[in-house]
């Protein structure tokens, strides 16, 4: 799976939440910073290129439809994050979030009871 640049990501996410879309749809969805027409086309094409997107056609016109799941593009990037930024250890992905104050004593006990039921 292919790493994704800030603005094909974005386009995936609009395609998830549509789950078919024509380029004037996913334009629509792009609330800042709309790229011209003819290069949300070719950030599409892109997007099929590098095996995310599909399409069926219509005449001269294409629906796009994603074909990796945002359950597994979210495993792989979340994989990759946590090799690449917290040396493959889920404990220092905690401890990162407890120390920037971004996940609260409560979270941490609901985290610790699924852990245990799942055991």
């Amino acid at each position: 799976m292919q790493k994704l640049t800030n603005k094909e990501e974005e386009i995936m996410h609009i395609l998830w939440k549509l789950e078919k879309a024509f380029v004037k749809d996913v334009l629509a969805e792009i609330k800042e910073d709309k790229p011209h027409y003819n290069t949300l086309s070719t950030i599409i094409r892109n997007l099929e290129e590098k095996g995310y997107v599909s399409y069926n056609a219509y005449g001269k016109t294409h629906q796009y439809f994603p074909i990796v799941s945002k359950e597994d593009y979210k495993t792989k990037f979340m994989s990759t994050a946590i090799e690449n930024y917290f040396n493959s250890s889920y404990k220092n992905v905690v401890s990162f979030f407890a120390k920037e104050e971004k996940i609260s004593v409560d979270e941490l006990k609901e985290i610790i009871k699924l852990i245990e039921n799942k055991a």
